[in-house]
C-alpha cells in the first residue's frame, strides 16, 4: 500500500519490515485485525493496519454500513518502542531496538 501524508510517501513495498501483530481470528471474521511496523529508508516510522468491519480500520460504505479497510499512520520513535514492547515477543523487540536495560 502506498499512501501519501503532510507530503511525504508512505509505501510498504519499500520501507522495512520491523514487526508484525495479528489478533490471530480469521480474515473471514469481522473482527480480524493486524498490524505490521515499517521503517523508511529516511527513518521515518509508520503502521500500516488492516481489519474488519469491527475494528478501528472500518470504513462506512453506506448509511449504517461497514466494510473492512487498511490505514497507513505515522508515528514517531517513541510510540513505535512502545507498539513493539506491547505487539511484539522480548526477542523481536531485542533485534530492533537492542537490549534494554535488565531490571
Amino acid at each position: 500500500m502506498k499512501k501519501v501524508i503532510n507530503g511525504k510517501l508512505y509505501n510498504t513495498e519499500s520501507a522495512k519490515k520491523l514487526g508484525y501483530w495479528s489478533n490471530g481470528i480469521s480474515r473471514s471474521d469481522f473482527q480480524f485485525c493486524e498490524e505490521t511496523l515499517y521503517k523508511t529508508r529516511s527513518g521515518q516510522y509508520f503502521l500500516h493496519g488492516e481489519g474488519g468491519p469491527m475494528t478501528k480500520y472500518a470504513v462506512s460504505c453506506g448509511q449504517n454500513s461497514w466494510s473492512g479497510g487498511e490505514h497507513i499512520e505515522p508515528i514517531n520513535e517513541d510510540t513505535a518502542r512502545k507498539w513493539c514492547e506491547e505487539h511484539l515477543d522480548a526477542d523481536e523487540y531485542i533485534s530492533i531496538w537492542g537490549e534494554p536495560k535488565e531490571v
